[in-house]
């Protein structure tokens, strides 16, 4: 666990400041860094591992289909 600087902790305690924005000094990548809670209500949202509902399953089996030719089953089928 990294502890905070004295001037970090004082931009945190900004309730109109946000989220600190922390760079990275060798990478310049930039992270951000928000309270502990916060993180875990975000992940919370995010991943849902629940069983599929019908209607989930049916609108995946769509776009997974849209790339197909349908046309071509519905012209076999009508053959036979």
């Amino acid at each position: 666990m990294i502890e905070l600087t004295e001037q970090q902790i004082e931009a945190i305690e900004n309730p109109l400041a946000g989220p600190q924005q922390v760079v990275h000094p060798r990478t310049k990548e930039t992270f951000v860094l928000i309270r502990l809670d916060e993180y875990e209500r975000l992940q919370r949202n995010v991943y849902d591992d629940s069983p599929w509902t019908r209607e989930e399953l049916h609108a995946l089996a769509w776009e997974a289909s849209e790339g197909s030719d349908w046309d071509e089953y519905d012209s076999t089928s009508e053959k036979s």
